[in-house]
C-alpha cells in the first residue's frame, strides 16, 4: 500500500469516526509533510521504523521558517502526533505488524502564562466601539460577547450552529472541542441578548439560498471563517485603542482571569474552558495576581505585624 492510498484511507477513517473537519485537515497537513520527507528518501510505509521517525523528529528540531526562526515546540508536537494515529490505524487494518511511532517521546512544551488579557474597562471599550459598524457591528458585538461570556476557542466559536445555543437554558453546546470532546458551557444574559439581536435582525438579511444552520455569517452569506475573524478582531482592538497582542484568544484569557479574580473555583473554570488537565487552567491562578496580593496583604503574618507597628504611637 503506497503513501497516498494510506493517507486517503486514514483521513476517511478519521472523518467516519466523527473527528472535526479541522482535526482532519490538521492531520492531513502534518502527514503530507512527513510523506514528502519520506518521498525524498524513497521510503514507503513498510520502510518506516522507530529510528527513522526519531530522525524525522531531529529534522523538525533543526528546521527553520522562512524568517530563520526554529519551529516552535508546539508546532513540532502538532506535526508528530498524527504519525502515531496513522501508523496505529495501519496496524489496526493489518497493513503493518507494529506501530513505529508508538510511545514516541514528544517535545516537552514549556508552561507559559497567557501573554495578555483585558480589564473590564477595556472590554467595554471594545464593545462600545463596534457600534460604529451597523449590522456588521451587531454581529461583531454578539461574537465578542459570546467569546467573553463563554471563553470558547476560536475554532469552537466559528463552528457553532443555531441549535448549539439554547436560549431557554442559557447553555452553549460545544460539539467539537479540542480533542473532539463535547461540553456544555453557560452563557450570560447580555451575550444572549446580543445573539438574539444578531439572529433576528442581521442574519436573515445575509442568508443566501438554503440555510445550513451555521450561526455566524458574513454579509455575502458565506460562513465566517477563523482567519478572517482573527483579522477582524485584531482590527477592532487596535481601533478601540487597545495596544495588546492577541485577538480571539485574548477574550478567553480575559474571561478565565476575571472569573478567578472574582472568586470562581478553578475547577469550574477548567470545565468552562474544556481543559483536560487542571494544571492547564492553573496558569490563570498565576495571572490573577491582584487577588492573591490582596489576600497576602490581609493574611500574611509579616503584613499583620507591619500594621501593628504602624499603629503604635
Amino acid at each position: 500500500m503506497n503513501w497516498q492510498a494510506c493517507l486517503h484511507a486514514f483521513l476517511e477513517w478519521s472523518a467516519v469516526r466523527g473527528l472535526s473537519p479541522w482535526t482532519v485537515q490538521t492531520r492531513e497537513r502534518a502527514l503530507c509533510r512527513f510523506i514528502a520527507w519520506c518521498g525524498e528518501r524513497h521510503l514507503q510505509p513498510a520502510d518506516v521504523t522507530r529510528p527513522l521517525i526519531e530522525r524525522y523528529q531531529r529534522h523538525l528540531h533543526h528546521a527553520r521558517k522562512t524568517n530563520g526562526e526554529p519551529l516552535s515546540l508546539g508546532f513540532q508536537q502538532q506535526l508528530l502526533l498524527p504519525l502515531n494515529a496513522l501508523f496505529g490505524y495501519l496496524v489496526r487494518v493489518g497493513h503493518l505488524h507494529a506501530n513505529p511511532a508508538a510511545d514516541l517521546e514528544l517535545p516537552r512544551l514549556p508552561q507559559r502564562l497567557p501573554r495578555s488579557w483585558l480589564s473590564v474597562e477595556e472590554v467595554e471599550q471594545v464593545l462600545q466601539h463596534v457600534a460604529l459598524y451597523g449590522a456588521v457591528g451587531v454581529r461583531d458585538r454578539a461574537i465578542i460577547e459570546t467569546f467573553y461570556s463563554t471563553g470558547l476557542r476560536r475554532a469552537e466559536l466559528v463552528a457553532l450552529t443555531l441549535r448549539d445555543v439554547d436560549t431557554r437554558t442559557a447553555i452553549v453546546r460545544v460539539r467539537h472541542g479540542k480533542g473532539d470532546k463535547e461540553r456544555l458551557v453557560p452563557i450570560g444574559e447580555r451575550a444572549l441578548a446580543w445573539l438574539a439581536k444578531y439572529r433576528e435582525e442581521v442574519r436573515p438579511l445575509w442568508l443566501r439560498g438554503i440555510d445550513d444552520g451555521r450561526l455566524w455569517l458574513c454579509p455575502d452569506g458565506k460562513p465566517l471563517r477563523a482567519g478572517p475573524l482573527t483579522e477582524r478582531l485584531h482590527t477592532l482592538l487596535a481601533e478601540a485603542g487597545i495596544d495588546k497582542p492577541g485577538a480571539c484568544h485574548i477574550f478567553r484569557h480575559t474571561m478565565a482571569t476575571q472569573m478567578l479574580e472574582n472568586g470562581a473555583d478553578v475547577r469550574y473554570v477548567q470545565a468552562m474552558l474544556g481543559h483536560s488537565q487542571l494544571s492547564t487552567t492553573a496558569i490563570y491562578t498565576h495571572v490573577a495576581i491582584g487577588k492573591l496580593q490582596a489576600i497576602h496583604a490581609a493574611t500574611h503574618p509579616s503584613a499583620t505585624l507591619a500594621r501593628r507597628s504602624k499603629s503604635r504611637p
